[in-house]
């Protein structure tokens, strides 16, 4: 996509930036891991990550190491490496992976999407309204602002 449009900007970072940070806005994560077993381990993580305050910093090492699907990569071991490469205190995070912490709320927030129509990643609500797909912020800034002017 990026390559095809020069105009094109990922939409989250923008989103943040101009409405989040700004409070106009605020954003609520919900985790979608769909994939198998290693994407419910990589947001088992992440939210553990979350518990150092290092969500983000997590989230996007996981995406900018992505290999493939199921193929190993986000193994609980793995995990666990690439917590100690961020620099995470690794006792607190292997022990939080290691007795699955947040396995209930992950379930829960996959039974929460499924109701309300996802059916893969990334789905965006602003307002209600989903957004499927990623999608560049050229396409959500004028939702946004119209939801915002209510």
């Amino acid at each position: 996509m990026q390559a095809q449009d020069a105009t094109w900007q990922p939409a989250l970072p923008n989103l943040i930036k101009d409405y989040v940070n700004t409070g106009k806005a605020r954003l609520v994560w919900k985790d979608y891991p769909f994939l198998g077993a290693e994407s419910t381990y990589a947001a088992m993580a992440a939210r553990c990550a979350q518990d150092q305050g290092k969500f983000w910093e997590y989230h996007d090492y996981l995406f900018s190491n992505q290999k493939g699907e199921n193929q190993g990569q986000y193994s609980k071991d793995n995990l666990k490496k690439f917590a100690a490469t961020l620099g995470l205190n690794t006792t607190d995070f292997n022990n939080c992976v290691d007795t699955d912490k947040y396995a209930k709320k992950i379930a829960d927030s996959v039974i929460y999407g499924q109701g309300v129509g996802v059916s893969g990643t990334p789905a965006t609500f602003i307002n209600g309204q989903m957004v499927s797909g990623a999608v560049p912020y050229s396409q959500f800034k004028p939702t946004v602002e119209a939801e915002l002017a209510k």
